[in-house]
C-alpha cells in the first residue's frame, strides 16, 4: 500500500549489469547485479538529470525500492516530491552494490572490488544507455552513512563525472568513529580465537545474527576497503595491534589516506567544480560523525568552497525524511543550465 495516493506513480525499471570489473573478486562475490531505475510519471528518462543512491552499510541499492511501513521508500518520496512540484524530475539509480563483508565504501579495493570503477564505468553507461538521461553536468549522488561517506569521496575524487552530490552522516573523522570501535571489535574476535576467518565463518552459518556480529563485520568490511592485503583472509588486516590494541601507525595511516577530512585540501579544485554539495548530520548521532560533519564544513568555509551545511535534531537512524531537502537541492542544480 502507498502511503500517498494523492500523486502519480513514476514506474521502476530493472536492469541487469553483469560485471566485467568484478570478475575474479577476492570476496567471491556475484558479477551479476540488478540496477533499479525509477523513471517519473509522465517521463521515459530521456533528457532528465540523473541521481545514483548510495546505500547504507548492510544495504543494497534495491532495499531502497522495497515497500516500507508507516512511511514511504524512495520511489514514493520521489512520486511526491516530483508530483507536488517541490523538485524537477530526475531518473533515480539504485545499484546492487553488497558485498560478502556487508556492505560497501564505493572506492577500489584489491579485496571489496573496484567499486569506484564499477559505478562509473559500468553502471552509468548501462543506465545512460538504456534511458537517455544524465550526461557530463547532469550527474549526481546521495547516500547516507558508507553511502554518504561514497558521495563525498566521489565529490572529492570524480568531479569529471558527478556535477553534484548529498552526504548524509558520512564516515569523515576516522579516529572518532572508527577506532573506538577497535577493542570492542578485538573483544568479539576473541570468542573466535582471534581469527577473522573463524569469525567471519560462524556468522555466516549462524541461524541470526546480532547487532554486535554486524557491528563486527562492518569494521572488517572498512579494513578492506581502506588497507586490504590479498594476502590474508578476504584481505582483511586490522590497524590495531590483536593483544595491546596498539595503532600500527602504517596501516592506519592508510586508513587515514581516506578520510574526507584528510582529502579536501588536495582535493578542493574538484569541489569547485560541482554544482551542488550537500552535506548534513543529526546533532546526536551515535557515532560521532556530527564532529567530523562539522569539521568537514570548517574546511569548506576555510577553502571558499559553496556547500549546503546542516544539523538536524536526531541521531543516525531512520533519517531518509532527510530527502525531503537533500534530493530537491540536487535536483533543481542539475536541471538548471
Amino acid at each position: 500500500m502507498r502511503k500517498n495516493r494523492s500523486v502519480p506513480r513514476g514506474t521502476l525499471h530493472r536492469l541487469v549489469l553483469n560485471s566485467a570489473l568484478l570478475e575474479g573478486n577476492l570476496l567471491g562475490d556475484p558479477t551479476e547485479r540488478d540496477v533499479e531505475i525509477y523513471v517519473p510519471h509522465g517521463h521515459d528518462g530521456n533528457g532528465l538529470p540523473l541521481l545514483v543512491d548510495l546505500v547504507g552499510f548492510t544495504a543494497g541499492g534495491p532495499a531502497h525500492t522495497n515497500w516500507k511501513n508507516f512511511t514511504e521508500n524512495v520511489p514514493e518520496r520521489l512520486d511526491r516530491l516530483i508530483g507536488t512540484g517541490a523538485m524537477p524530475p530526475v531518473v533515480v539509480a539504485f545499484p546492487d552494490c553488497f558485498t560478502r563483508l556487508g556492505g560497501n565504501q564505493y572506492i577500489n579495493s584489491a579485496a571489496m572490488g573496484p567499486w569506484e570503477d564499477i559505478l562509473i564505468d559500468e553502471v552509468l553507461p548501462l543506465v545512460e544507455g538504456r534511458f537517455g538521461c544524465g550526461g557530463t553536468g547532469r550527474r549526481g549522488c546521495f547516500g547516507k552513512s558508507s553511502g554518504g561517506y561514497g558521495a563525498m569521496v566521489h565529490a572529492l575524487r570524480r568531479s569529471d563525472t558527478w556535477s553534484a552530490a548529498a552526504s548524509h552522516a558520512g564516515d569523515m573523522a576516522f579516529e572518532l568513529c572508527y577506532l573506538p570501535d577497535m577493542p570492542g571489535l578485538l573483544r568479539q574476535l576473541d570468542k573466535h580465537d582471534g581469527s577473522i576467518e573463524a569469525f567471519v565463518t560462524a556468522f555466516e552459518t549462524a541461524k541470526k545474527t546480532d547487532d554486535k556480529a554486524v557491528h563486527t563485520l562492518m569494521n572488517l568490511a572498512m579494513a578492506a576497503s581502506y588497507d586490504p592485503d590479498p594476502r590474508q583472509f578476504l584481505g582483511i588486516r586490522l590497524p590495531v595491534d590483536a593483544d595491546t590494541c596498539e595503532v600500527i601507525e602504517e596501516r592506519w595511516a592508510n586508513w587515514l589516506a581516506w578520510d574526507p577530512l584528510r582529502m579536501v585540501d588536495s582535493h578542493a579544485d574538484n569541489l569547485r567544480r560541482l554544482k551542488a554539495l550537500y552535506i548534513d548530520c543529526g546533532n546526536i548521532d551515535q557515532y560521532n560523525l556530527l564532529y567530523g560533519a562539522r569539521r568537514m564544513h570548517r574546511a569548506l568555509e576555510q577553502l571558499a568552497i559553496p556547500h549546503h551545511y546542516e544539523e538536524f535534531p536526531d541521531n543516525h537512524s531512520s533519517v531518509d525524511y532527510r530527502m525531503d531537502d537533500s534530493l530537491p537541492f540536487l535536483a533543481k542544480a542539475l536541471s538548471a543550465g
